[in-house]
């Protein structure tokens, strides 16, 4: 098993708890379907919000969805003006048995204009 990054992001309608924890647990969901990954092959999971979004933490999603054992970490993404409002990014480590191009990177939404490069 190698150590692999999957990273992801999707963008909310509102600043609302429940609403971020559906959107990023649907997130978060997505990235283990489509890479064939269960809770016990996650590592460590890093979140980061956009400043305009203070209603929960993101990880409060994950821990919703099980994912209890695992340490998660948020933080605020950098200020940039011009940048897309309302985004929640996620870069989790895992173990996993796919190379690097393997692994699909998740953009939920309108957040796959942050990355048309990788987003599947």
């Amino acid at each position: 098993m190698a150590v692999r990054a999957v990273r992801g992001a999707v963008q909310l309608e509102r600043d609302d708890a429940e609403h971020m924890r559906e959107q990023v647990g649907a997130l978060l969901t997505a990235i283990l379907e489509r890479n064939g990954l269960a809770p016990d092959d996650l590592i460590s999971m890093w979140f980061t919000a956009t400043p305009d979004l203070h209603s929960d933490f993101p990880a409060a999603a994950a821990r919703a969805l099980g994912i209890t054992d695992v340490p998660l970490l948020c933080a605020q993404e950098l200020d940039v003006a011009g940048a897309m409002a309302r985004v929640v990014r996620v870069l989790a480590h895992v173990e996993t048995g796919r190379s690097k191009p393997e692994i699909a990177h998740v953009y939920l939404g309108a957040a796959a204009a942050l990355r048309k490069d990788i987003a599947q």
